[in-house]
């Protein structure tokens, strides 16, 4: 992508949608034709268009320039410098919209969201779980938990705070689902990284330590203390990782089943506690056959 935050256009008269496509494949944009029409449909004015088209080739996000990402079905607001949701993050949802309908008829399910960046995927499990919901979500990142407030909305609770530590005390032994979207790249790959992700994300999003597995650590160390019995920790990982991070689950008491999509390229580990809340562990298959 350009680094020169420039446009040919007049913030007056309105470019033709071949001007904006050949100003993004210029940029190095390889959905230059699918980007320019979501650019054109997105802006306002003749003068926005121009703006956006500028900081688009100047190498910002998409989902930064337009102010959203598409997620499970949802427009999910992202403001500029906070972690864009990706869309292989759809399948670790869906494994815990599973067991969401498992659970026992008669009370809410407790769902708690670490890490939990824009919200998205709160607000996916709001608008996609048929059973009650009671959601609870944090974030360290002050611009997360802003656009995590509007994206969630009246359908939980977003707190500030590192981990567990904003949430309520009396959540502790309740939690049925913890979600944790935690950073896992290697500290060593994250220059490795697309360059969108490297400037205009935060880096406390994406640096999992030395091997990645640092802040999951964190997260599995005091899960046995928030989690109801039988409740479960569901969390993303790269296919490398997984013995790792399996190890490290089973170190702190849960235990773990690895599920995989070739379609979505995901790898997700979903760790139960063992007793008898929501019932014995059953995974939804790969819903694309994989």
């Amino acid at each position: 992508m350009s680094a020169t935050p420039s446009s040919p256009f007049s913030p007056s008269s309105p470019p033709s949608l071949t001007a904006v496509v050949t100003t993004l494949r210029a940029a190095g944009c390889v959905f230059a034709e699918d980007e320019a029409r979501l650019l054109v449909s997105a802006a306002g004015t003749p003068a926005d268009l121009a703006d956006m088209v500028s900081r688009r080739a100047a190498g910002q996000p998409l989902e930064h320039v337009v102010g959203w990402a598409e997620f499970h079905g949802l427009r999910i607001a992202v403001d500029t410098g906070v972690f864009v949701p990706r869309r292989r993050t759809e399948f670790l949802v869906r494994q815990a919209t599973a067991l969401i309908h498992q659970a026992p008829a008669g009370r809410p399910v407790v769902v708690v969201d670490l890490c939990c960046g824009s919200g998205a995927l709160g607000a996916a499990l709001l608008a996609t779980a048929h059973d009650p919901v009671e959601l609870y979500a944090s974030d360290l990142d002050p611009a997360a938990v802003a656009c995590a407030r509007r994206n969630v909305a009246a359908g939980g609770t977003v707190l500030e705070g590192d981990l567990f530590d904003p949430l309520p005390d009396d959540l502790r032994g309740r939690i049925d689902i913890l979600l944790a979207n935690v950073p896992y790249v290697p500290t060593g790959e994250v220059p490795l990284l697309p360059s969108e992700a490297r400037e205009h994300e935060p880096l406390m999003a994406l640096d999992g330590g030395a091997d990645g597995l640092d802040v999951l650590r964190r997260v599995t160390a005091r899960a046995p203390g928030w989690l109801a019995p039988g409740g479960h920790l569901l969390f993303e990982t790269s296919e490398r990782q997984v013995p790792g991070a399996v190890g490290t689950v089973r170190s702190d008491g849960l235990a773990p089943r690895v599920v995989t999509s070739e379609e979505w390229d995901a790898t997700v580990v979903v760790a139960q506690l063992r007793g008898a809340r929501l019932g014995p562990l059953t995974l939804t298959p790969d819903p694309r056959g994989r």
